[in-house]
């Protein structure tokens, strides 16, 4: 890992992305959609469930106007479908939405979260609808002084109405505000544009979303090592 050179000393507000940052989306779609698609004689690797999910759920966020998550999530079901061509029974379109209070919290999330609560106001800036999150939020066992949604905004990252959003909300300068994800497509690459300090959670997998060109202030393999770069330098003062 490169020398740190960000100061953390400046921040107040931590931004997190949520899904494939704290919650390990990635294994919660993959479970979801296993058991539906064997039930129709489809065995995938899960490289190629994701594949195709994040092809799909891209299409359906970009569609106007504004549908929510559950409708984009519904629309990924009959995407999968049609790929296949298998039917999608009324007792199945929920598959994901139903799943997703299941889908499992990185091993690292809850105990970095409490560290840099202790020290930082926490936020969540998500892809999410405001009910859906409900049932994440309780298995993050921290608290969130701001939570933006994708049904709030109206849009979905990688378009700044998230992030606009937040700094109304917070009503502290952009230098202020610190942002941590793992996507580069959906996150860091909006934060580079805004000239938002990030830092990249470069976690194994991520195979649902597009790999492209951004400058994150620091890249980290996962949370646990960037709660104890922060905590540590905030010691020192």
């Amino acid at each position: 890992m490169k020398p740190v050179t960000i100061d953390f000393k400046q921040f107040k507000v931590l931004s997190f992305d949520c899904y494939g940052t704290l919650i390990d989306w990635e294994k919660g779609i993959v479970d979801a959609l296993s058991p539906w698609l064997l039930k129709h004689d489809k065995d995938l690797e899960s490289h190629d469930i994701l594949k195709l999910y994040g092809r799909l759920e891209r299409s359906a966020e970009d569609q106007t106007p504004f549908i929510n998550y559950r409708s984009v999530l519904r629309q990924v079901m009959r995407g999968f479908s049609e790929e296949f061509n298998v039917d999608l029974k009324y007792e199945d379109i929920d598959t994901l939405c139903s799943s997703l209070k299941s889908w499992p919290v990185f091993p690292d999330t809850i105990s970095a979260l409490q560290q840099l609560g202790s020290l930082y106001q926490l936020s969540i800036i998500s892809n999410i609808d405001s009910d859906l999150f409900m049932d994440t939020a309780a298995t993050l066992q921290s608290k969130f002084t701001w939570v933006i949604s994708a049904d709030m905004v109206g849009s979905y990252k990688p378009s700044r109405q998230h992030f606009e959003k937040l700094f109304e909300m917070t009503g502290l300068p952009l230098e202020r505000h610190l942002h941590i994800a793992q996507s580069l497509y959906h996150d860091i690459q909006v934060a580079n544009d805004l000239e938002m300090s990030c830092v990249w959670v470069n976690r194994s997998g991520a195979t649902s979303t597009p790999i492209i060109d951004t400058h994150p202030d620091l890249e980290v393999p996962d949370l646990k090592t960037l709660a104890e770069l922060m905590v540590g330098q905030r010691g020192s003062q």
